[in-house]
Formats: structure tokens, sequence, C-alpha cells
């Protein structure tokens, strides 16, 4: 196969932001894209393992999406609408309690933050706060909530911390699971500073979990330490917060990722896949008795993301309904865990791990998951890394790639890996 040639890149050199960063790994420029397939303005395609960095999870200009979109534009319906109520919203607040809540035994409010997902970061630490009346949150090591302040002062990145300019305050990190590879027991330290008046930790509001760690590395939490986290929150009288942004919406098998653990958070968080179709959207789900805003106490323009609400109700619909979607993406990722377990068995030193249809390949050589994802581009396969150091090649392919291209694209990987030797 041939590598693509280096595209004509003068624009956006001359003119866009030295912040810009995907396009520095995959130097071409893309055109169109359907289903789990992109392909670049000189007509080469490529398999897409990367989804929008999850918010994709139904893939490329799904159709039925797509269809329900354009027939909406197409009658002049609402476009921006700030948080009036619009036919758009009820239609997705009825559909996403009617499949997604009341299914769940869940009574959550539903707020609508701000178009993304550190938005909804965002305004979930300022309710926390407001309702316990206390600023300290706790988060985790290797944890990613977003790139706005607050969000920044709960995510571990060294570097993207640094990019704030100013110093950081009220969060406190806590050992990830499994952070000290099993040699200490679970929330010990943790559970001992609460306990401590002599800690100087200040009693938290609240505690912001992923159960699994995208941008960190995909590190897995444990279903038994997600519980024993829930019961710490009960306990010391803090909220739980899961941020679902990136792994909610399927990603791990469940509609939400905490549902395999059996736990019910105080608040949850959701973006990326929530609109179903790429477009800017983000909820807080939050318990009635946390429900405590006076109107217009957070706000935001472009908070009524009409033609999101569209795309959003139709994917619920179209993959919600039933649990086909679900049993699917499971199965998947059966797929996806055999076959990176085969390269593992080649590559001494080499691991991986994930749920459903996020997984993480970390090699001995730190700098290797690099190399591997430039190789993949060449041979036609986008993948990006994760973790501090970017050590860990991360796959999240659409939930509704075939068996098929499943196949070849970790096919593909499997080759790029075996070739960056």
């Amino acid at each position: 196969m041939a590598l693509p040639t280096a595209p004509t890149t003068s624009v956006f050199e001359a003119v866009e932001s030295e912040v810009r960063s995907y396009c520095r790994d995959w130097p071409t420029i893309f055109d169109l894209a359907q289903g789990s397939r992109i392909r670049d303005e000189e007509g080469r395609w490529y398999l897409d393992f990367f989804s929008g960095a999850g918010a994709l999870n139904y893939g490329h200009n799904n159709a039925g999406l797509k269809d329900a979109l354009l027939e909406y534009l197409g009658r002049d319906g609402i476009t921006h609408a700030l948080d009036m109520s619009t036919v758009a919203k009820r239609e997705f607040l009825e559909t996403f309690r009617d499949l997604v809540l009341q299914p769940r035994s869940m009574d959550h409010k539903v707020m609508f933050p701000g178009p993304t997902g550190t938005n909804a970061v965002e305004a979930a630490l300022k309710v926390a706060r407001k309702v316990k009346g206390r600023e300290a949150v706790i988060s985790f090591t290797n944890a990613f909530h977003g790139m706005s302040l607050g969000s920044l002062a709960v995510t571990g990145n060294a570097f993207k911390r640094a990019g704030a300019g100013i110093p950081l305050v009220h969060g406190t990190p806590m050992p990830y699971d499994n952070y000290f590879d099993g040699s200490v027991p679970d929330f010990l330290w943790f559970e001992r500073l609460l306990a401590d008046r002599g800690s100087g930790l200040n009693e938290p509001a609240a505690v912001i979990v992923e159960t699994v760690q995208g941008e960190g590395g995909v590190n897995v939490a444990r279903p038994e330490w997600l519980r024993a986290l829930a019961d710490l929150c009960r306990r010391h009288d803090m909220l739980l917060i899961v941020d679902d942004i990136q792994m909610g919406c399927g990603r791990t098998g469940t509609f939400f990722s905490f549902e395999e653990a059996g736990v019910v958070p105080d608040i949850v968080t959701l973006s990326k896949s929530i609109s179903g179709y790429g477009l800017p959207m983000s909820l807080v789900l939050l318990r009635p008795e946390l429900d405590v805003w006076e109107p217009g106490e957070h706000n935001g323009t472009f908070r009524g993301n009409n033609p999101a609400f569209v795309t959003a109700a139709a994917a619920l619909r179209s993959y919600w309904s039933d649990d086909v979607l679900a049993r699917q993406t499971r199965a998947h990722g059966e797929v996806a865990r055999a076959a990176l377990g085969a390269i593992c068995s080649r590559h001494e030193g080499a691991v991986h791990r994930g749920r459903g249809l996020v997984w993480g390949l970390e090699f001995p050589d730190r700098s290797r998951a690099a190399k591997v994802c430039a190789r993949a581009f060449e041979l036609g396969l986008l993948v990006e890394t994760s973790g501090p150091e970017s050590e860990v090649v991360k796959l999240l392919p659409a939930l509704t790639i075939s068996r098929e291209e499943l196949a070849q694209g970790l096919g593909l990987l499997a080759q790029a890996v075996d070739e960056t030797c």
C-alpha cells in the first residue's frame, strides 16, 4: 500500500495556532467519512479506531441519525435556543428518561451546562461545593477531567496542568485502583487522611472518578474498588461524581460505565457521544435533592443545541431500546481482548487492558506506543496514544463497527506492532 503523500499544509501552519495536535500525528487532510472509515482528499481510506476521541460511538455520519438531523433542519427546526423549551428538547428529555433513566431506576434531574465535557465537569464540581458548603474535591492519580481551570485542578497529567499558568487549588489526588500494584490495601491512605485531624486534608465535598481512565492510560477500576469507593463516600458524607464523558453511552458494554459495579453516583457527567453524531452537547445528571440551583445561577449561551437533541434522541431510540448494541459491544470486546493477548504473547513485557470497546496496549519501552501509532497510520489505521508519557496505544473503535472491520483493524495493529520491534 502506498504511503500517504505529504499534504499541502501551508494555511494550517500559517494561520492555525501551534496548539493543534492530532493533525501532527496524522499528516493528511481528511475529507469524507462514513461508519468506521475516513477518507483523505487524496482518496485514501483509513479504518478509524479513534472515533473522535470517543465522540463517535455510532460511527461517522450514521445514516439514521443523519436522516433525523436533515429532516429537522429541512423543516427549519430551531437550532439555537439557549435553555428555552423546544420540541427537540422535550423529545430528547422524554426519550432519555424512558430509555436510560427509568430502566435503571435513576431519578436524576438532567442539567444542560454547556456544549463540552469540561463544561459538565465544572458544573458538577460547582453544584457539589454549593450543596456541601465545602471547597475540597478528591480526584485520582492519572485522572483527566478537562482543560478549564476547575477540571484541570482534578486532572493528574502534569503537562496539561502546567498549561493553566496559575496554581490549581482545592483538588487533592488519591491513588487510583492498583496504583501500588496491589501492595497497599484499597483506600488506606485516603481513609487515614480522612480520619486524622492533623492530616491537613480539608473535609471534601465530593470525589470525582472515571471507572476507566481513558486519557490516563486505559486504567480499569475493578467493580469491588468502585463499590468500596461509593461506600467510603457515604460514610464520610462526600458526593460521588462519575465522569462518564468518554466511557459512557455504551463504550464499556453498558450505557453507563458504572453499571457493572452496581453503584449509582450522586452526579454523572456525560458528553462526547451523548449527541450521537459528534455535535457539541453535554449533560450533568444529579439526584433531585442536589438540584439546588437558583434560576440562571449557572448558564451559558450554547447549552441549548437543538440539532444535538435531535440526533441524541434518534441514537437512543436506535441503539438503546434493546440490548443488541450492548451485547455486540461486549462480544467485540472479547475479540479485541484475544487479539491483543496474541500480540502480547509475541512481545515480551507487553500488556493489554480494557473493557467493552476501549483497550490499551503498553510496552516496556515507553516510547514505542508512538511508533506503533505512526506505523498504523501508514498502514491505514487511526489509533492514538494515551497515558502521562503517551506510553499506551489506545483503541476506541465505533460501537457499530462490523466484525470484519474490527478484525481488519486489529490485524493492522498487530502488523504495526510487529514492524516496530
